[in-house]
């Protein structure tokens, strides 16, 4: 049985209590055993390179530097590190280690939630396979991410909120690896009852199952 850690906090708009219990149960559901905990230590203690993936279901708030740097060497050496909308992309947004880490920031959700497409751009990759694109609402995520992710699906940005973002196309859900561990990301499920939507739900299974070690 494979084990994973949800770490949750920070802003509560996102409320992470309730993702990190909806998740844990999607994961348990897929065969995980589960621990959940508002303790930021528990992502770079001792316990942490026991796990096969770790979730910091975090949006904003302060961390310190060396729970990241441990929680980083865990990752390279093999811990499944993944998460969904605010997690990775809005977590310790102060903490550039963390970034350089997830590989991906969120900058902007322009006309905050509304509705757009979700494009699959690799329908051979087991994540996303059996998936067409599909319509979602939601705010749709701008993100600054690094060149060595691995793109399953994006969105277009029309330029109805913002002209500049006009033709944009941005990724939405992406995996990359670091070191010898996978990570996993999608910019979807801004509040739990988001992930109620089917194709997004398969998508964040998938995709943190591919990441745990």
């Amino acid at each position: 049985m494979k084990h994973a850690l949800i770490v949750w906090g920070g802003w509560p708009g996102h409320e992470p209590q309730a993702s990190a219990e909806a998740v844990a149960g999607f994961l348990r559901q897929d065969g995980f055993a589960v621990d959940v905990t508002p303790d930021y230590a528990r992502l770079g203690d001792d316990r942490t390179a026991a796990y096969d993936l770790v979730i910091p279901m975090i949006t904003n708030d302060e961390i310190d530097r060396d729970i990241v740097r441990r929680l980083s060497d865990a990752v390279r050496a093999g811990v499944g590190l993944g998460g969904h909308h605010g997690a990775l992309a809005t977590s310790f947004r102060r903490v550039v280690e963390f970034h350089y880490l997830c590989g991906v920031q969120w900058v902007a959700h322009p006309g905050n939630i509304i509705d757009f497409h979700v494009d699959i751009v690799r329908p051979d990759d087991p994540i996303v396979a059996g998936i067409s694109g599909f319509d979602y609402r939601s705010e749709q995520y701008y993100l600054h991410y690094d060149p060595s992710i691995e793109i399953l699906a994006t969105t277009t940005f029309t330029g109805q909120y913002d002209e500049t973002t006009r033709g944009v196309v941005m990724p939405v859900v992406f995996k990359r690896r670091f070191g010898r561990g996978r990570i996993f990301y999608t910019a979807l499920g801004h509040v739990p009852a988001e992930l109620a939507h089917p194709e997004a739900q398969a998508i964040l299974r998938r995709g943190l199952s591919w990441a745990a070690r």
